[in-house]
């Protein structure tokens, strides 16, 4: 039997993420047991970048993380759902991608896990950078992302009252042990990646692999020309293992720049006055 998790990053209980989350669970017919995770009912503390996760086997801030990293490890397959808020989804999602350094040391047990993203949007056109959201999570886990998805639906549970969500609910089961479903048009061709910045001169850059290229006017529409860049880390597994040993490269040459760095950070020490929490704040926070 299966081990499918479920990642809630919501902290509504019986929310439109939790009950979509579990109209998947229901739609799929692979025999699995549904486990849940609420993102925000874990501590986990902002990376303060220090890289010492790439030479500790793991990251060294005491929080949280591994018990999160190690159930979606444990999990055959992963359903992703966040909701909207004020145009990109909540911001426990983003908290989890910049502990990302830190996935490497479960590389092995993480990457290529079939994974599947809900995004929920209360106002249709609302959702903004949800769904890149969702999808930058789970290429930072280098997942195998088979379907993502917004979801309309403003109300606690009202997301599953509409019978083309539930089929799309339907359209997701069926792709986390399926076949995936067709990507986005028109999208990266490296990534899959459907959301984009526009540089001018007909040049684009995809936001969720970062790679440039060309918009090019086809015979059936728009089509994307981008290029692999020198630096990749998304796209696949071994550019990610390169960008690891790259990262551990830097780590090096911060120490053999460690003194000369610390004069360039000292002409900016100085007297600028700041604002602080208070003892009792300061005492309170983790």
């Amino acid at each position: 039997m299966k081990q499918v998790l479920g990642i809630i990053a919501s902290q509504r209980q019986l929310g439109n993420c939790e009950i979509m989350v579990k109209e998947v669970s229901r739609q799929l017919e692979v025999p699995h047991r549904l486990q849940l995770l609420r993102l925000p009912d874990f501590r986990l503390r902002y990376c303060n970048g220090c890289y010492r996760c790439l030479s500790r086997g793991g990251c060294v801030l005491n929080d949280d993380l591994n018990v999160i990293l190690e159930a979606i490890a444990a999990a055959d397959a992963v359903i992703l759902a966040a909701p909207t808020y004020f145009l990109g989804a909540h911001a426990c999602l983003k908290g989890l991608v910049d502990r990302g350094i830190s996935f490497y040391a479960m590389a092995e047990r993480l990457w290529g896990k079939p994974a599947v993203g809900i995004g929920i949007a209360g106002i249709e056109g609302k959702e903004g950078s949800t769904l890149l959201d969702i999808e930058r999570l789970l290429v930072t886990l280098q997942a195998d992302n088979r379907m993502s998805r917004i979801i309309y639906g403003a109300l606690p549970g009202e997301a599953v009252m509409h019978e083309e969500n539930r089929r799309l609910a339907g359209e997701l089961a069926d792709a986390l042990f399926g076949e995936p479903a067709a990507r986005l048009q028109p999208c990266c061709p490296l990534c899959g990646g459907a959301t984009f910045r526009f540089l001018g001169d007909g040049r684009v850059r995809c936001m969720l692999c970062s790679n440039t290229g060309e918009l090019e006017e086809g015979p059936s529409g728009p089509t994307l020309q981008i290029t692999q860049s020198h630096h990749e880390f998304v796209t696949d597994r071994v550019a990610a293992l390169e960008h690891q040993e790259w990262l551990k490269g830097m780590l090096a040459r911060y120490r053999e720049q460690r003194e000369p760095l610390k004069e360039v950070k000292a002409a900016y020490q100085d007297e600028t006055p700041w604002i602080r929490p208070s003892a009792d704040q300061a005492e309170a926070s983790w």
